[in-house]
């Protein structure tokens, strides 16, 4: 099973998003079994809250509900994951400062679309529309690179 964590500061819009955008992904494409996903988030602050009401709302326009999802912080047991994908460049700092002898795969979700930027936080920037476009087609692109390397299908 190749496990997958998307990593945010909050764990309440982007990697959330990213979470279940790749999800459906994964199902549509018959995935399921072979892929796990989750998300967390650097940051303690909105620990056990739910998904930010604007993430759920444009998921919903796509027939992705995250019922269930509430925020959690990467813990040590997650730093064995296959693939840590960060939203930014200081979630990519604060996941690498943790790591030890790991072999998980550390990037910035964009870096598979060959795009070295971040996904701005919606929190901030309160562009939904962008953040879920921007990680639609990096989550596209992680998916074909592990299907590629991983020779899945």
């Amino acid at each position: 099973m190749i496990k997958v964590i998307f990593v945010c500061l909050g764990n309440i819009c982007r990697s959330p998003m990213a979470e279940f955008v790749f999800k459906k992904m994964i199902e549509e494409e018959g995935l399921q079994n072979e892929i796990i996903v989750s998300s967390r988030g650097t940051s303690y602050e909105e620990e056990g809250n739910p998904v930010h009401y604007k993430t759920r709302e444009i998921l919903s326009k796509y027939r992705i509900d995250t019922k269930g999802k509430y925020a959690q912080r990467l813990s040590d047991e997650d730093l064995k994951a296959d693939y840590l994908i960060a939203m930014d460049e200081n979630n990519l700092y604060n996941i690498k400062r943790r790591l030890k002898n790991n072999k998980a795969e550390v990037k910035r979700l964009l870096e598979y679309a060959d795009e070295e930027r971040d996904i701005k936080d919606p929190y901030y920037t309160l562009d939904f529309n962008t953040t879920y476009n921007d990680i639609y087609k990096g989550c596209k692109e992680l998916l074909k690179y592990i299907k590629n390397k991983h020779k899945l299908l």
